[in-house]
């Protein structure tokens, strides 16, 4: 075990500077850092963020990045450039000691250098380390499923999707063609329904380019065990939704959940199977793993117990937001309730959280969170989408317009607005992209193989097949 290095009482006769270790990178975690360098005075406090990745993923651009729309480089914002006053530590929390005021943290140096972890010092600490996947225990799930939570996993999907009507346009074997043709999507909250849209659009568009595919070959499939989809945005637009796929033949079925997905064979709860080599799984998130590895009171389903202050409960010089906290939602008339584990919650968390920070450092009265639910959004494809916001509800281009517009007022920095925008502006006069890149999540491949004797010579030609009854 390594300590790290430590700033405290540098300059004799200086009171000690307050020591913020912010843990996470993504929403919460990047929002409330941003605030804060604004907004301590000079020398008042020095501010650790500790990320596993050097950027911030703005999720909701995520379909639009496998769609091919926006670059993936601009779905992220790189934290080094925002978080100028901050110190960037790229690594993995571990364990957290909040009784002895530590963290330990493994770095990207860490194996290398042999020496164990870092244990990381702090006077407060902002605990954000968001959520994962949660992947239920369904046979073939580990094997041959498909996440969509980062950026690697959005371009990952689009280079498969392109990859799989290659293979189906070159066989010559039907049932591998179907395989191939076949997309399954479990999970009908924003990630799925918005993945499936998008990548359908961009799958139907990509189609006018094969000689033997036509949009009507493939078959998209939607699954979700509860009996509608995008309950965010009210009954009627989910309602709207499963209408509006089934329009353009996407396979929706409610109440109904995957059971195994073995042999690329997706069987379903009501008895269909679908020769799959796709299954792409956005059926929810859990708590991320530290947070079981502290020593912080969580609640009944593994998430931090948070105040309205967005302080740990019973607990100080701890504070939480986002998916990992439970915070009691104020302005709900059922008691009780908690704030929905979502962004448009967690970048105005982010906002108190930081400010009574603050006001707790400087002895000033904190603030509680209340925050009326705005609505939602959801694209489900170009010009296509449902929107239920502020009471008034929205559908086909204008619900899509206004996703566009909320989301790019609210993705960090003026430079990715513009990026943003330039790239929405160019798509709309030039055609898609539909390159696959699946050799960049193998950059070596080539070298390795030129390195080891050239190419690979060709398969040999299968087997003849055994005589029949005797024939042969």
């Amino acid at each position: 075990m390594v300590k790290a290095a430590n700033s405290r009482g540098t300059n004799p006769g200086t009171p000690p500077r307050t020591r913020i270790l912010i843990v996470g990178g993504g929403y919460v975690g990047m929002y409330t850092a941003l605030r804060l360098q604004r907004k301590l005075r000079a020398g008042e406090a020095e501010i650790t963020v500790v990320s596993a990745e050097p950027y911030m993923t703005y999720q909701p651009f995520l379909p639009e990045a496998a769609a091919g729309a926006i670059s993936p480089r601009h779905v992220v914002v790189p934290l080094r450039r925002v978080l100028g006053k901050c110190r960037i530590v790229i690594g993995e929390a571990q364990r957290i000691d909040h009784a002895k005021r530590t963290v330990t943290v493994t770095t990207l140096a860490t194996a290398d250098e042999g020496a164990g972890p870092i244990e990381m010092e702090y006077d407060e600490l902002v605990l954000a380390p968001g959520s994962i996947s949660r992947a239920l225990p369904v046979p073939g799930l580990a094997d041959y499923g498909i996440g969509f939570k980062t950026v690697e996993e959005a371009i990952g999907l689009r280079n498969h999707v392109i990859e799989q009507m290659d293979i189906a346009s070159s066989t010559r074997d039907p049932a591998l063609r179907d395989a191939a043709l076949t997309f399954v999507f479990v999970g009908g909250g924003f990630a799925g329904v918005e993945a499936l849209g998008e990548l359908e659009d961009m799958a139907r568009y990509a189609a006018r380019y094969y000689h033997n595919i036509k949009p009507e070959d493939m078959k998209w499939v939607l699954v979700e065990a509860s009996d509608r989809i995008l309950p965010e945005v009210g009954p009627e637009m989910g309602v709207y939704t499963v209408r509006e796929l089934r329009r353009r033949n996407i396979d929706v079925r409610l109440e109904t959940r995957l059971e195994s997905c073995e042999n690329r064979v997706a069987v379903l709860s009501d008895g269909a199977r679908f020769p799959t080599r796709t299954v792409v799984w956005t059926a929810g998130v859990k708590p991320h793993p530290l947070l079981a590895a502290s020593d912080l009171p969580r609640n009944e389903r593994g998430r931090l117990a948070c105040t309205s202050f967005l302080t740990v409960e019973g607990v100080e010089h701890a504070w939480a937001a986002g998916d990992a906290a439970a915070v009691p939602d104020i302005t709900a008339d059922e008691k009780g309730r908690e704030c929905a584990p979502n962004a448009q919650h967690a970048v105005r968390q982010a906002k108190v959280l930081a400010d009574n920070l603050l006001a707790a450092m400087r002895g000033e009265v904190l603030t509680e969170y209340a925050h009326k639910y705005a609505g939602s959004v959801a694209s489900l494809g170009l010009h296509r989408g449902v929107a239920h916001i502020y009471g008034r509800k929205l559908k086909a281009y204008p619900a899509w317009f206004m996703h566009r517009a909320y989301h790019l007022s609210r993705v960090p920095s003026f430079n990715r607005k513009m990026r943003v925008l330039a790239e929405w502006t160019l798509s709309g006069l030039f055609k898609r992209e539909i390159v696959s890149l699946g050799s960049l999540e193998h950059p070596r491949a080539e070298f390795e193989l030129a390195a080891g004797g050239g190419h690979k010579p060709p398969p040999p030609p299968p087997a003849p097949n055994p005589p029949q009854n005797g024939q042969g």
